[in-house]
């Protein structure tokens, strides 16, 4: 049986996908304590579908980028920048930050960190992750795809939030960590 060639390009796939693994322990280990501590699911019919999006678009980098693919080295660091972005809004969430939309009620909604310019930062950093990181092994076609099943679900999503958030006064204080 022959084995397929590794390269650089499956190696970065490899610590994104262990980086997201990671990600998935946290967020469950957030959720199951929010959901203790008297915190509700809402929208949870779409999420597998960004399950789905989200492992389909590494699976298929996986499968079609080649072992020897140049990897564009700017496109890269503008990957690494947006990984900084998604530490960042995961530090600033801390125990409230899950891969759901839980809310617990009487919670504030936080404006600090990348929450101070923007309501909804995770999702910026991943729709720039989905197109940027194709686009790094000159995967064009699969950051397009990516992208343009991204935007309807996450458009969605974003109203589903909202919708659940709605009501919520926000929070200043620096010490403060809610969503």
């Amino acid at each position: 049986m022959e084995t397929l060639p590794l390269g650089w390009p499956h190696v970065i796939l490899l610590l994104v996908a262990a980086q997201r693994l990671g990600e998935l322990a946290v967020a469950r280990r957030n959720t199951r304590r929010l959901l203790a501590e008297g915190a509700q699911e809402v929208g949870a019919a779409h999420y597998p579908l960004f399950v789905g999006l989200h492992a389909g678009w590494l699976a298929l980098l996986f499968a079609v980028v080649p072992a020897d693919a140049p990897i564009n080295g700017w496109l890269l660091a503008m990957f690494v920048l947006l990984q900084a972005g998604r530490v960042w809004v995961i530090a600033t969430l801390g125990r409230f930050w899950t891969t759901r939309i839980i809310t617990l009620p009487d919670a504030p909604l936080v404006r600090r960190g990348p929450f101070r310019w923007v309501r909804h930062p995770n999702y910026l950093v991943v729709a720039g992750e989905l197109a940027v990181l194709p686009l790094v092994f000159g995967a064009w076609w699969i950051a397009v795809l990516a992208t343009l099943l991204n935007v309807p679900l996450t458009l969605h999503r974003i109203r589903v939030e909202d919708g659940a958030l709605s009501g919520r006064r926000a929070l200043r204080s620096a010490g403060s960590t809610t969503s």
